[in-house]
């Protein structure tokens, strides 16, 4: 279907997207366009924007969150400290940011996440910053002869150690080895941190290993209550097992309560300890010990969704070969500047970003940009670091410092992507906010007021009322969305796209139009021979001819044809006298005869007989290519005909957008007609717009939307800003070689094709797919719950299985995410 573009101009008077999305000035009078890219603060605790918040930022990898409501409390413990002027916790990606005034004020927020239940890793800003892990320290003088020894060794700029953590926080320059050796000399071990993830995975061990014993313990008194065991004795082994699983949630909810803040520990424990004031002590031993061992497995299964963006953090390698001279010598690619030259051997992966110098070979991208086959690279190609040089050894300059590289762009994007809310989260989060109040309210007035009116014993209400309490936990609820969320940006970042959060992957999966540039994003971008049609003499002729004319030409088209004369291996012509004539062509006079490459009306000034030519030249140009006449001013020798050719990708992902449930494929192009009816023919799009100057694109954006579509505009990420801001969502191509485009559009395809384009698509319709089933799922069973609990038929064990199990079942849903194929 062709669409004559009949469209109102306006003037754009945004030149990038980044301006484009925070004004209204952008081709519209009537709308504002609202797309940020940065990283929001998704805490509604946070501190204002409008607040001037200075001091040290410190970030800690958090373990033991297993729904967001962990993460409020965490903030609003955090904001009673005093010192700590934000503190925000992100709990999709695990991550706490705390500014303050003093940064060994920070050693305290370890402490308050414990008291809080959890617990917290530092994350190192400053690499001369190490954390070490210190054995054998039984007291508070410990920590304080420690860290005087320390403060007094040459090259240590300032050493605190917090005997509560264990841990030593030491600025210095001095080697990892010369910390250990010194602790060691006071009679103390210290064991280097580089992440927390060892930490983080002992820890998750070890926090088994009190279930495993409470449960033994609950075992025993069951089993002996069948016996001649005294039901004391059976009550007792029931209280030292809710204190074992126990301890730990109450006194989470203690500092909770503290901090003003209603979580699932506060609501668990008031129903623990009210069991055991109606003499149910079964019935509590058992509900605490499946809460323990329903969070212990919840925080499992999502710290494999926080690490799924982690395994491309480990891809570049920590070292590099520098060559010096003729001698090759390792360094930590911290220390390697831009402009020094690193040896890449067969096999291993490249460290950092550069140009090849020297060598060729094969390189693996599918870190980067997804793409499944190597990449042949030469001298002068790009290459990223973590990809993988699979053939021959290159030499390569270094472009780009560690922290700058493609791949830790890409991971500093997806981690922000991870901490933004979707709006499908934020309204559960708020929800739940509202929720948990009024059901906590309720279950008081099922244990209070029956009783008060003689309906019914204080022991059967108040059970009621806490079989209420458990099922008022909205954790299967709050987790529904934001593990969803983060399985499938990790799973696209690791296929090459890049979606900047939440909000972004939900629009994808609404989107029913899609507009594409022409020119570098369904075609290749570059001119290529397409037709060579000689007339008076033999092709090898007259490529030679064409060869010689357009060698001295600076023209894009002339540039063209002389690099495919050089692939066909054609032979230059001797010529001399050669000209430039404006706007027409180019002459030269070859083996004594003049001869003129230009367009048709250059040959229609000199009289050159035309007719056996024209209805061939009328073919190539009704398929919107553009032709070059060689020739004569007595005849015409040839014709070469040039076009900017489709992207080998095109056609199959055009295919497979309408088979993920996109209805318009539209093309956008400044070209003419005959170009845009070739193109939108060969790669089967359903609209085109040709003739187009930048603020039309704009407008057709505006026309599709106005026709109840919700639109997704694919372009370079730079020309096409206007119309990448003014649709639903901006997807922009080759983000791994284009800075621009990683920072201003929506979603990146890191590779310079449209093949990933369906495979995102398909994961967000699927991620919208299983948010849906997430919420309907732990709604039912909640009402399910609810419904059961005033006939008595809803024992507290069976209320706890219902709440930790539902929230298992929506992590283990979410998780298949992670694993989704086309």
């Amino acid at each position: 279907m062709t669409d004559k573009a009949s469209i109102e101009k306006t003037a754009c008077c945004s030149n990038s997207v980044q301006d484009s999305k925070q004004t209204d000035s952008c081709c519209s009078s009537s709308e504002t366009i609202e797309k940020s890219t940065s990283c929001g603060n998704d805490s509604e605790q946070s501190v204002p924007a409008e607040q001037n918040v200075q001091g040290e930022l410190q970030e800690y990898r958090i373990s033991g969150m297993d729904c967001p409501s962990c993460a409020l409390s965490i903030e609003k413990g955090l904001y009673d400290v005093d010192g700590i002027e934000k503190a925000t916790v992100h709990y999709n990606t695990g991550k706490l940011k705390v500014v303050g005034q003093d940064s060994f004020l920070f050693d305290e927020v370890e402490e308050v996440v414990q008291k809080l239940g959890f617990s917290a890793e530092p994350i190192n800003n400053n690499k001369n910053i190490k954390i070490y892990r210190v054995e054998g320290m039984d007291c508070g003088g410990c920590a304080q002869s420690i860290e005087k020894h320390l403060n007094g060794v040459s090259g240590v700029a300032s050493a605190s150690v917090s005997f509560s953590t264990g841990k030593i926080k030491v600025n210095h320059q001095t080697s990892i080895e010369d910390i250990v050796t010194e602790v060691n000399k006071i009679g103390y071990k210290a064991i280097p941190l580089e992440t927390g993830a060892k930490a983080t995975e002992v820890k998750s061990q070890n926090e088994y290993r009190p279930i495993i014993f409470s449960g033994i313990v609950i075992a025993l008194g069951f089993i002996g209550s069948f016996t001649t065991l005294s039901p004391i004795i059976s009550n007792f082994l029931y209280a030292i097992a809710m204190v074992i699983s126990g301890y730990k949630p109450v006194k989470s909810a203690f500092f909770a309560v503290k901090s003003r803040s209603l979580d699932m520990n506060v609501l668990m424990s008031s129903a623990v300890i009210g069991a055991a004031l109606i003499g149910e002590w079964f019935e509590g031993a058992t509900v605490v010990w499946l809460f323990a061992l329903g969070t212990a497995l919840q925080n499992q299964s999502i710290e494999k969704t926080r690490k799924s963006i982690q395994s491309l953090m480990e891809l570049a390698p920590a070292e590099a070969w520098i060559k010096v001279g003729s001698e090759l010598k390792q360094k930590p690619v911290e220390d390697i500047r831009v402009g020094e030259v690193v040896v890449v051997k067969p096999g291993d992966r490249i460290p950092l970003d550069g140009d090849i110098t020297d060598g060729e070979t094969s390189v693996n991208q599918a870190p980067i940009t997804g793409e499944s086959i190597p990449v042949d690279k030469n001298s002068g190609d790009s290459v990223y670091a973590g990809t993988i040089n699979e053939s021959g050894s290159i030499e390569v300059r270094v472009t780009k410092l560690v922290e700058d590289t493609a791949i830790a762009k890409i991971i500093h994007l997806v981690e922000e992507a991870q901490e933004q809310k979707a709006p499908t989260q934020a309204f559960i989060d708020k929800f739940a906010n509202i929720y948990t109040p009024i059901v906590f309210a309720l279950a008081l007035a099922v244990i209070v007021l029956p009783p008060l009116f003689g309906l019914g014993s204080w022991g059967e209400w108040g059970y009621k009322g806490l079989a209420l309490l458990v099922v008022a936990c909205p954790c299967a609820l709050v987790i529904s969305t934001p593990v969803a969320i983060v399985s499938a940006i990790g799973n696209a970042a690791k296929n090459g796209v890049l979606i900047k959060g939440g909000t972004f992957l939900e629009k994808a999966g609404a989107i029913k139009a899609i507009a594409f540039d022409k020119t570098g994003t369904l075609t290749e971008g570059k001119p290529v021979v397409s037709d060579v049609k000689r007339i008076a003499t033999t092709e090898q002729e007259l490529l030679s001819i064409a060869f010689t004319l357009e060698n001295y030409s600076t023209h894009p088209i002339a540039k063209t044809i002389v690099a495919y004369a050089k692939e066909k291996e054609v032979q230059v012509k001797q010529g001399e006298l050669f000209k430039t004539i404006t706007g027409k062509g180019v002459q030269a006079t070859i083996d004594g005869e003049l001869y003129f490459a230009g367009n048709l009306k250059l040959f229609e000034e000199m009289n050159v007989p035309l007719d056996t030519v024209k209805k061939e030249l009328q073919h190539l140009q009704n398929q919107g290519k553009t032709v070059v006449i060689i020739g004569t001013a007595m005849e015409i020798t040839g014709i070469i005909a040039v076009s900017d050719n489709l992207r080998h990708t095109t056609v199959s992902a055009l295919k497979g957008l309408q088979g993920a449930g996109v209805d318009e494929v539209v093309m956008l192009t400044g070209d003419n007609q005959g170009t845009a009816k070739r193109i939108a023919g060969e790669a089967n799009v359903t609209r085109y717009f040709a003739e187009l100057m930048p603020e039309d694109k704009v407008s057709v954006i505006k026309q599709l939307r106005s026709e109840g579509y919700d639109v997704a505009m694919v372009g370079d990420g730079i020309n096409d800003a206007p119309a990448l801001a003014t649709a639903d969502l901006g997807i922009a191509m080759g983000g791994a070689g284009t800075d621009t485009a990683m920072e201003t559009a929506d979603i990146v395809l890191m590779a310079d094709n449209l093949e990933k384009l369906p495979h995102t698509m398909k994961l967000s319709k699927k991620a919208l797919t299983i948010i849906k089933q997430n919420i309907w799922f732990s709604l039912i069973v909640k009402l399910i719950a609810f419904v059961l609990i005033f006939p008595g038929w809803l024992t507290l064990w069976m209320a706890v299985l219902s709440d930790t199990g539902a929230a298992l079942i929506v992590i283990l849903n979410a998780l298949r995410l992670v694993k989704f194929k086309e």
